[in-house]
């Protein structure tokens, strides 16, 4: 099954979260508490009413539980790290690279730039090198990013659920318009010379399309914004 399996309703996240965006203790305890009721669900499992062995969905709910706790436990860490309870390392891995505001006027090339907003995984290695040398906390290294940087930022996984859901427009957008090229009425594919339904679109449609999504969604960075419907 694909891991882009994705519903409207995973849109709703009001009730994980108090205030506007979720914080790593909120994440943690739900994560928690998904874990544990897959391990309810596998021990109801074990017993159902109708007699039907279930061993192998039951053996897939614990081995998921599993790999849910230790996401809890991670998360857990995190969120102690970004507390600012657990010391970091002032530099990411061999080369010292600075991170947070530090990193703001870097030319660091390799391992994707500048490491202005960190990853989970550099953050559990800063805390791992913590005893190599000089030490810092989050709040104190990520004191100095400006604010536009932080509200601006957006997670690589959101924007590329940006990217299919305006992929996903563009598709609906190009069936309202009328084709110049071959023809075709909104609604209907674009054809070949020979009459042959065409997967993709004609050049110009295609592109009126998407200037069409654009212009009605905007863009944040070279990504484009939430697409209502897609």
């Amino acid at each position: 099954m694909s891991d882009q399996y994705e519903t409207d309703a995973e849109t709703d996240t009001s009730h994980l979260r108090e205030g506007d965006r979720i914080t790593l203790d909120e994440l943690a305890a739900h994560l928690s508490a998904v874990e544990l009721r897959m391990r309810q669900l596998a021990r109801a499992a074990e017993e159902p009413d109708t007699p039907v062995e279930l061993e192998p969905t039951i053996t897939s709910l614990r081995n998921l539980a599993g790999q849910t706790r230790e996401l809890a436990e991670r998360t857990a860490d995190l969120t102690r790290i970004v507390e600012g309870d657990v010391p970091l390392s002032v530099g990411l891995g061999m080369q010292r690279d600075p991170w947070g505001a530090a990193a703001l006027d870097v030319d660091r090339e390799d391992y994707g730039g500048p490491a202005i907003i960190p990853t989970q995984w550099q953050l559990l290695r800063l805390a791992t090198d913590a005893g190599r040398g000089e030490t810092t906390t989050y709040p104190e290294a990520m004191a100095g990013v400006p604010r536009s940087i932080l509200l601006s930022w957006e997670s690589k996984a959101a924007a590329d659920r940006r990217v299919r859901e305006r992929a996903a427009a563009v598709q609906k957008e190009v069936l309202r318009i009328e084709c110049t090229k071959c023809k075709a009425e909104r609604g209907a594919r674009c054809q070949t010379s020979s009459g042959w339904d065409a997967e993709q679109p004609h050049v110009g449609r295609l592109r009126e399309a998407r200037a069409r999504v654009d212009a009605r969604l905007g863009v944040v960075g070279d990504n484009p914004v939430a697409v209502p419907g897609a």
